[in-house]
C-alpha cells in the first residue's frame, strides 16, 4: 500500500504537469495541427519545463545551494520556483501563441500565476504542496476543455480526480506536507485556471 501511495509522488510530479497538459490538449482538441507541429511544440515544452528545470536543480544540488532535490525546506524552494516562473513565461510568450494555441496559452498563464503565488508564500514562510497544485490545476484545465469542446471526457476527468486524491494521500503518507499545505496546493492549482478560463471558454 505504501508503494502504491508513494508512486503518485513520481507519476504526478509537478514538473510533468505542463507537458502532460500540452499532450492532452493536442489529443483532445478538434483543431487540426500537423504531426510535425505537435511534436515540435511538445519537444519545446519538454525541454523548457522538464529537462531545463531538472538540470537547474541538479546544478543547485551540486553547488550546495540546495540539500535535497525534493526541496524539503521552504528556503530551498524559492529560487527553483522563481526560475520555473521565468521558464513558464518563456513558454507562453515564445512557444505558444495566444491565438494559435489559445487554450494552452491560458493554461500556462495559470501555471505562472500558481507559481508566483507559491513563490510569494515561500517568502512569507508558507509551504504549499506543489504535487497537489500541479495535478489539480491539470484536472481543472481538462474539465474546462471538456466543456469548451463539448467532449465526453468523463473517464479521463474521473481518473484525474482520483489522481488528485491519490497524490494528496501520497504526500500525507510521506509526511511531506500537512493537511493545510495540501488544501492550499489544491486551491492555488485550481483557482488560477478557473479565473483564466473566462478568457477562452
Amino acid at each position: 500500500m505504501k508503494f502504491f501511495l508513494r508512486l503518485a509522488s513520481y507519476l504526478f510530479h509537478p514538473l510533468w504537469m505542463p507537458l502532460l497538459g500540452s499532450a492532452l490538449y493536442f489529443w483532445i482538441t478538434p483543431k487540426f495541427y500537423s504531426a510535425p507541429v505537435v511534436k515540435a511544440n511538445l519537444l519545446a515544452v519538454f525541454i523548457l519545463t522538464v529537462f531545463v528545470p531538472f538540470l537547474f536543480l541538479f546544478i543547485l544540488k551540486t553547488t550546495g545551494t540546495i540539500k535535497f532535490l525534493h526541496l524539503k525546506t521552504i528556503k530551498e524552494r524559492r529560487l527553483p520556483l522563481l526560475f520555473f516562473c521565468v521558464i513558464t513565461t518563456l513558454v507562453f510568450n515564445f512557444v505558444l501563441g495566444s491565438f494559435q494555441y489559445m487554450e494552452l496559452y491560458y493554461f500556462f498563464m495559470g501555471i505562472l500565476l500558481s507559481g508566483l503565488i507559491c513563490f510569494i508564500l515561500s517568502i512569507m514562510k508558507f509551504k504549499v504542496s506543489l504535487h497537489v497544485l500541479g495535478i489539480s490545476g491539470l484536472c481543472m484545465f481538462i474539465i474546462a476543455l471538456s466543456v469548451f469542446y463539448q467532449s465526453n471526457l468523463l473517464f479521463l476527468i474521473g481518473f484525474l480526480l482520483f489522481s488528485v486524491g491519490w497524490t494528496a494521500s501520497s504526500r500525507l503518507e510521506a509526511k511531506a506536507h500537512s493537511t493545510i499545505e495540501i488544501v492550499l496546493g489544491l486551491f492555488i492549482g485550481v483557482f488560477p485556471q478557473l479565473i483564466l478560463v473566462q478568457y477562452w471558454l
